[in-house]
């Protein structure tokens, strides 16, 4: 039985493709643990078909956080039993990096993003030169390697000549149907991070007579609450905070619309495939979508969202009234997901997952 150790940063509770991952080959037969930190409001961790771990460390941000917590990692690596390595994004790749070669190991990066193309990334010159640097240290040293969709597989080859498997951050299926648009209010599920159109989806409100419902914290929450209380719409837009998976299950299906925004500066925003896409396509529910590369190319396919490439106020205002008011199209798009839904499920998609690490010696 295979042995593999999937490291992350965050804390481990919400973070439902890892959970999805870790399953699937704690299913299939593999030992699995999966190491992240632990918050000071860090809830107590389920039982799970996989062992998880997490690090305490003092800093909750910043550059600070990076270097203990890697530091942390390295020295916790060490130490564990493992036959392949696998870091998820690049702000763990280093002491991964390290300990496979230290302990002659197998190791695996899971791009989930293009990372140094973030904008919270990009925008800080320094921050940015640092990672780049990573990057182009450690990725050409990682193989084996998968990401999410076409783009991003192009990108990272031609960047440093890696081929990497594209396995889709896909939900689990739901056996019982939704309920069919009964819902009032939008939804926004995810990460509240720079680069995602809080700036203007918040102000977009004013115009639509409708709830807006955030599920989610990062690194812009502060500021989105401080638009809503500018904006004086407190009595419009909630925010929720992270939910547990079980919790946002249920949540999810209950709205009309979902939102998936990102702007368009930063490759990574234009080139992604965010899991909140699929979740609301589950969920059977119509949303706004931005219609970039990767969106674009399943909805010509499956025809789930409304698409935008406007991201003002006045343009993700207009098209969450048209979805509000166009009830042909509004069901049409719900139709569209219980059939998408069908193939667009991680049942579908974890074989790939499982095809990959089987082909590791």
């Amino acid at each position: 039985m295979k042995k593999i150790i999937f490291t992350v940063t965050n804390d481990l509770s919400y973070d439902q493709r890892m959970n999805r991952i870790a399953g699937s080959l704690a299913a299939a037969g593999y030992d699995v643990l999966l190491v992240g930190r632990k918050r000071k409001g860090s809830i107590p961790l389920r039982t799970t078909s996989f062992r998880q771990h997490r690090l305490w460390q003092p800093f909750e941000k910043g550059f600070l956080f990076y270097a203990f917590y890697n530091l942390r990692l390295f020295w916790y690596l060490l130490w564990q039993k493992a036959d392949i390595f696998c870091a998820i994004d690049l702000d763990t790749i280093l002491p991964v990096y390290l300990a496979s070669v230290l302990r002659n190991k197998k190791r695996v990066y899971d791009a989930h993003e293009l990372f140094t193309e973030q904008k919270e990334v990009l925008s800080r010159k320094q921050v940015h030169r640092f990672w780049l640097a990573v990057e182009r240290f450690a990725v050409p040293r990682f193989q084996l390697g998968y990401t999410v969709n076409h783009f991003l597989q192009e990108e990272f080859q031609k960047r440093y000549g890696v081929r990497y498997e594209v396995i889709r951050n896909l939900p689990k299926k739901i056996i019982t149907p939704p309920k069919k648009n009964s819902g009032k209010h939008i939804l926004y599920q995810g990460s509240v991070n720079e680069g995602r159109c809080f700036e203007t989806l918040v102000p977009a409100m004013k115009d639509v007579d409708t709830e807006l419902v955030i599920c989610g914290e990062g690194n812009f929450f502060e500021q989105t609450r401080a638009l809503i209380d500018r904006y004086q719409l407190g009595h419009k837009i909630h925010l929720k905070g992270y939910l547990p998976p079980e919790e946002l299950s249920q949540v999810t299906p209950d709205a009309a619309i979902g939102l998936t925004l990102f702007e368009r500066e930063g490759m990574n925003q234009y080139y992604s495939l965010a899991n909140r896409f699929f979740d609301y396509i589950m969920a059977g529910i119509p949303q706004v979508c931005v219609n970039y590369p990767a969106y674009a190319q399943l909805n010509k396919e499956y025809g789930v969202a409304l698409l935008i490439d406007d991201t003002s106020s006045a343009g993700i205002a207009a098209a969450l009234n048209k979805l509000r008011t166009d009830t042909v199209l509004c069901e049409e798009l719900a139709n569209n997901c219980l059939k998408a839904r069908e193939v667009l499920n991680w049942e579908e998609e974890s074989g790939k997952l499982l095809a990959f690490y089987q082909k590791i010696p």
